[in-house]
């Protein structure tokens, strides 16, 4: 019984380990616009990215795969910004590495239904005229 749980545990943790690393949505090339930048956006949030199983049946929900409720978008966070045309060295990254162990508890705790995932979204952007 104890190796099976060893083994359980270990992929568990591996498969939850492998979606927490973070990424990057959106990055420009550094470009030197024509002109001058008149103002440096930038800002960071956190926020949820929670998902739910395709079977919602307690256990066999291990084994299907999860569905998004809400997605990190770059475009939601750059439009804070100000008309995409007039921006230029984008850069959005989402940082999943807080996910780890909320998501692993809640997806136990739910038998595999439910699974939550706080992330740290940056964003930066020069705007242009």
């Amino acid at each position: 019984m104890r190796p099976t749980l060893a083994m359980f545990g270990f992929v568990m943790l591996t498969a939850m380990g492998l979606g927490c690393t973070p990424r990057k949505l959106v990055h420009d090339e550094l470009v030197r616009p024509s002109v001058i930048p008149e103002a440096h956006c930038r800002g960071a949030e956190w926020t949820n990215e929670s998902s739910i199983a395709a079977v919602p049946i307690p256990f066999v929900a291990f084994l299907s795969p999860q569905i998004d409720l809400s997605r990190v978008e770059a475009e939601d966070y750059l439009d804070r910004c100000g008309d995409p045309r007039h921006l230029v060295n984008r850069d959005v990254t989402v940082d999943r590495s807080a996910c780890g162990v909320p998501a692993s508890l809640t997806r136990i705790l739910t038998a595999g239904i439910y699974q939550w995932c706080p992330s740290h979204v940056d964003w930066s952007a020069d705007v242009v005229s």
